[in-house]
């Protein structure tokens, strides 16, 4: 378990804040960030029709089985080799021209209550996610977050160099939050968090209000025997029925976002030579 006893900023004491820190996929939006820009990568020419079909059962095993360690491992290295010399602008237009129809549909009517509801107790909101800074970034600006944190990823001449300068994932995502608190003044014994993977359990181990949100059986079963509430989530919305955005234009970069997507890729790639993936390709190609 992570020591919440960090420094804080000395101007903040006496006057600490909670805060509540949300997962981004399957706790905020029903299905992956990441997975759902194929689409608009293949309409682009950034990625070929294979890729789109891997994503698509990619997104249907997330949905289902969640991912470990040893996933995540090979994700980030198969997605710094995937990205490395795409140019900068041109993912960043795409990302820009689809956000709203991407991710709008596909928002949690539970979380946005939960926004709500640390809201009105005074309490910021941070998205903190494993899918890219430059995606992550607008997404918490439509949804109305005070901050948000993911991976990152260098640039060079305008070009994606490959290289994970910051992996928001497992432990990173704790030490992120252990700066965010120092920063701000937040006293993390009196704060939320909220995730479905057991990959986060160094995330919500850091608060003194973890909940399981849809989570996979490994979180569940922890949560149970920790009696940490778990939650589950049902009810996908348009984003602009549920809550109104905090900044009308979202013009980010969107560089890592590719970033993701490798995530997804990957995922498929490690089990592609598997039966089930063999069929689901087939059937997908027919359509």
């Amino acid at each position: 378990m992570y020591d919440v006893n960090h420094p804080v900023d000395t101007r903040y004491r006496g006057v600490m804040r909670s805060a509540a820190f949300f997962d981004l996929d399957k706790t905020i939006l029903a299905k992956s960030s990441s997975f759902a820009f194929a689409k608009p990568f293949y309409r682009n020419g950034l990625i070929g029709r294979a890729d789109v079909l891997r994503s698509a059962y990619a997104q249907l095993l997330f949905r289902t089985t969640g991912t470990d360690h040893d996933q995540m491992e090979t994700m980030r290295d198969y997605m710094s080799q995937l990205i490395t010399g795409w140019e900068v602008d041109k993912v960043q237009r795409i990302i820009t021209e689809t956000l709203e129809e991407v991710v709008t549909p596909m928002v949690f009517q539970e979380a946005i209550d939960l926004f709500a509801e640390h809201r009105a107790a005074g309490r910021d909101i941070i998205i903190i996610s494993t899918s890219g800074i430059d995606m992550v970034a607008p997404i918490g600006d439509m949804l109305g977050a005070d901050r948000s944190i993911g991976t990152e990823v260098g640039v060079l001449n305008g070009r994606y160099t490959g290289e994970i300068t910051f992996y928001a994932y497992g432990p990173g995502k704790a030490e992120a939050m252990i700066n965010i608190a120092a920063e701000e003044g937040y006293d993390l014994a009196t704060s939320f968090a909220y995730s479905d993977s057991i990959t986060d359990l160094p995330m919500l181990e850091l608060v003194g209000f973890p909940s399981a949100v849809n989570p996979d059986d490994q979180l569940r079963s922890i949560a149970i025997e920790r009696g940490w509430p778990v939650l589950d989530f049902a009810r996908p919305v348009a984003l602009r029925r549920a809550i109104e955005p905090k900044r009308a234009a979202v013009a980010a970069g969107a560089g890592v976002a590719l970033v993701s997507l490798a995530v997804g890729i990957a995922w498929v790639v490690r089990r592609r030579l598997t039966r089930q993936l063999t069929q689901a390709s087939h059937e997908l190609s027919k359509r």
